[in-house]
Parts: C-alpha cells; structure tokens; sequence
C-alpha cells in the first residue's frame, strides 16, 4: 500500500489539496452539510447546501456530488459524499470509513486530472483532502482508514490508472494520534487484499510460506515452517491428505508475537487460518466457473497474516500465535480419493467423502495442535462453506463457537472493527451426520442442509478439551464479486483482517 496520509487541523478552505471532501446528511428535508463542512460553506457565501440540492444531491450513503470551488477554496474540486441518514452529533464510524473509502475512490482521477491541468505535473498522485467529522481520534480514525483502504489498488501485474493518493485527514490536534493506528490496520488488510489477488501460480504454499516469513522478519515475529517432510514426520494427515494430490507440496507456518512486558502475566490467543492457495475440489472436482475465485481460498491464512503484521504494530499486551497450513487441492494420481481415511495430529482418523470438504481437514490439524500452546481464546478463520452464502450473503461472515459468550464477544469486536458477522448456532442434532462406519467422523455430512453449521461441528472435534474456541466462516466476504463500495474493492477485501487484530486487543484489554 503506498497511498501517503497525513493529519492537519488546517481549515479546509486552505489546504494544500486538488481536492476537498465533505459530507452530507440526508435528512427529510433535503441535504444538510455534516460537520467538518463550515468552512467550505462559509468559503462559498453560505451557498453550499442550495448547490448542491440543484446538483440533485440527497445525502444517500456513498453518493458523490462534484463541484468547483471557483477560487473559494485552494483546492479546486469539491466532492460531497452522502453518509445517509446519520446524526450530526455522533456520526457512526463504520459510516466515516464507509464514505470515505468511496469518496477517495471516486474522486482520485478527478482530482489526478485536476492536478495534471493545473501545473503538469503527472509524477506524484492527487492529493486529496478528507473534511469529513472528524471531531476526535475516533471519528479521525474511521475516517483515515476508510480512505486508505479506498485509495487500495492491486498493482502486481498492470500499473494502477492513477497513481496513490496522497491523503490529509482535517481534524483536531489531538486527531493525530489515529494516524498510526489507521496505517497499520490499512496497510494489514492491503497485504492480505494483495495476497488474496495473486494468481495462484504465483503464490503456491511454498511462497506463501516465503511470504509469511518475509513479514514476521520484518514485523519482528518469530516464524517456524514446517515442510512435506516434517509434516508427515509429524503426524499432519489432514494437511498432508489434502495437499498430496498437487506438485507443489503443503507447508505449516507458526507465528508467534510475544508483548514486550517480560515478567508481566498475558494470555495466549491462538488464530488459525485455512491456507489453500488454490482449490479445484481435488478429485471431488468443481465445476469450472466456480474455480474461478478458488485463488481466495487462502484469505483465512492472509487475513492471519495480515492481523500479525498489524498486531505487531500496535503492540497489545497479549501473546499471540497464528497457524497457517497451506496447501494446493489439485487431482492427480496422488490424490486423496474418496473413502480414504486420514489420522489429523493426535490421533482422530477421518473418512473423506468428499475432497471439496478439504479446508475443514487442514484445520483440523492445527486445532489439535493448538494444545501445546494452551490458549485461552482459539479462533479459525476460513473461506469453509458455500452454505455460509446462502446463509448470509456475500457481505456477513459467520461466527460459531462453543461458548456463546465468547461467540457473543466476537461478533462486538467485528462490530467495533467495522465488518459484519452474524452469530449461529451448533445443533447438535446435525452432528450425527458426521458419523462414519470406518472412521472416528467422516469429513462431511450425507445430507446437504446445515452444511455450514456441519463443518462447524467437524472443527469442534478438533478443539482441545476446556478452550474457548470460535469459528468465523468468511467465503463471501473474503472475496468481492460484485462492484466495489464503499472502501472494499474488487476481488480480494481482506475479510477478517480487522476483526482478528480487535480480538487481539480486546483479549489483551481484559474484554474478551
């Protein structure tokens, strides 16, 4: 992520910008301006809110109004972004984040057009100004890292059309203090965003591994990798089972961030995130347009990777540790059949009836191993279900649990982090379908309703006995089909990301 952000509680009439944002308010009366616009309005003769009601604008939630400044401001365009039907008085930040993401992404190659006519000068991106509410680090916050992640691009294998932005943040001096916390949860969820949008060829579970250590060597993480060869030393079935069928070989990655307050007491959590870098179903194959994400199947393990980055960054008092077993399902005359039956780390043996049911396999593996590090929170995060759309649409990921306190607890966090999960249940009268006649429980279930909560119960088995564990299915969030909104993307969204660090956080703060 390269897009640049800076905190200034310069009026927005004179800030140094090609363009100025503010908000607007729909109410049943029109548009009213949100605050953070006053200055902009007084700058125009108090004319801004009949502009923009003769612009047809309406307040909408992520509506964008264009207009200029005509030599009132310093900057010569100035966007509205509607933030909906919102209380002035205390904005909600997932708002902020919402309309600032979509303003950055609206308005980046106007004002990139704006600075090119202006002085010629194409080198450096727009830079754009945010005067949205931003009355305290909170809102600041919402604000910076909304537009951050909106100003994300992919730029691997073609150039960006614009450049990065660079982005100024008008709020209060003591604003200032959101900068850093917004830039290491942006620049988490972009590394997980550009590992997710990576061709599967290029990002096979070796060179994810390769990536995984790349941050922690960065972040100051310890990292441990285990290969083909040490997993089946070891007793991986599940993650040997799933990744023996491809040509390029399985890995399992162990970070660890450990606070720096050595002799203080902290607890454990433990993230566990499925890792395959690519899933055609293996033998169980799919059908081939629903290949065509399969290079997401990996945003559990990004998302892990990108939340270790971060927490390393803000440093909470908590240790935390994350597992990745990453592996390619591919069919082959190696691979994994039907009716095989693996024995996962510790010892349960599983029927595979399915090979499409291969990420539950995987972490199963790393749930089990798990107890070595006696956590006190155990949390997986994967792209699991189908049945977790059909459910719940591509935007809400699901939480299962076997504490509804705890599951409770995460659902909040997400709230408090921005993103949305829904909690559901574990019937136990579903887990009889998981019963096999050659095996402890087969993979999956032969009736296909419930199947998210299913693989849910299949995980259970795997928990190590008194951990407080909770399961977050994100297969349609983890990956944007449809068109971009607010400040998520196209492709890869870095699902989970957030969540995962507000965990962490909440673990360390005695609230979780």
């Amino acid at each position: 992520m390269t897009t640049t952000l800076s905190i200034s509680s310069a009026a927005p009439r004179s800030v140094p910008a090609d363009a100025v944002v503010i908000g607007v308010i729909k109410t049943p009366d029109g548009p009213a301006l949100a605050p953070g616009a006053a200055d902009v309005d007084a700058a125009l003769g108090g004319t801004l809110t009949a502009t923009l009601t003769v612009l047809g604008a309406t307040g909408q939630a992520e509506e964008i109004t264009r207009l200029p400044s005509a030599g009132a401001l310093a900057a010569p365009l100035i966007a509205a972004v509607g933030l909906g039907p919102a209380d002035p008085a205390a904005v909600d930040p997932e708002t902020l984040r919402r309309a600032a993401g979509a303003a950055v992404r609206a308005v980046s190659a106007a004002a990139w057009a704006v600075r090119r006519s202006s002085n010629g000068d194409a080198g450096t991106g727009p830079r754009i100004a945010l005067a949205l509410p931003a009355r305290d680090a909170a809102e600041a916050e919402a604000v910076a890292l909304g537009g951050l992640l909106g100003g994300y691009s992919f730029t691997r294998y073609r150039p960006a059309a614009v450049p990065p932005s660079a982005l100024t943040v008008l709020a209060p001096a003591d604003g200032a203090d959101a900068g850093p916390r917004a830039q290491a949860l942006a620049a988490a969820v972009s590394l997980a965003r550009d590992l997710v949008n990576t061709a599967p060829s290029d990002l096979v579970p070796a060179t994810l591994a390769e990536e995984a250590e790349r941050v922690a060597a960065t972040a100051g993480l310890s990292a441990e990798v285990l290969d083909e060869k040490a997993l089946t030393e070891n007793g991986y079935g599940g993650i040997m089972g799933v990744g023996q069928g491809s040509v390029n070989p399985p890995r399992l990655v162990r970070l660890e961030y450990i606070p720096a307050q050595p002799g203080e007491p902290v607890k454990t959590v433990v993230f566990a995130g499925k890792g395959i870098t690519f899933d055609s179903g293996g033998l169980s194959l799919k059908p081939s347009k629903s290949m065509e994400t399969m290079k997401s199947d990996m945003g559990g393990a990004a998302a892990i990777i990108g939340a270790m980055q971060a927490i390393a960054a803000l440093r909470p008092a908590v240790r935390v540790i994350g597992y990745l077993p990453l592996a390619e399902n591919m069919p082959s005359g190696s691979a994994q059949r039907p009716s095989d039956v693996l024995t996962i780390y510790g010892g349960k043996t599983v029927e595979v009836l399915n090979t499409d049911a291969e990420g539950r396999l995987v972490l199963a593996d790393v749930l089990a191993r798990s107890a070595a590090d006696r956590p006190d929170v155990l949390v997986d995060v994967a792209t699991l279900t189908g049945a977790q759309l059909v459910a719940l649409g591509p935007r809400i990921a699901a939480v299962m649990s076997n504490d509804d306190e705890l599951r409770d607890s995460v659902v909040a966090a997400a709230g408090a982090a921005g993103e949305a999960m829904w909690p559901m249940p574990l019937p136990a009268e579903l887990r009889k379908g998981l019963d096999s006649t050659v095996a402890d429980l087969a993979n999956v279930a032969p009736d296909r309703y419930g199947g998210m909560l299913i693989a849910g119960l299949f995980l259970r088995e795997f928990v190590p006995d008194g951990v407080r564990w909770a399961h977050l299915d994100i297969a349609g969030p983890a990956f944007n089909e449809g068109a971009p909104h607010g400040y998520t993307p196209k492709g890869g969204t870095g699902a989970a990301t957030r969540t995962l660090v507000q965990i962490a956080v909440d673990v360390a703060e005695g609230r979780l």
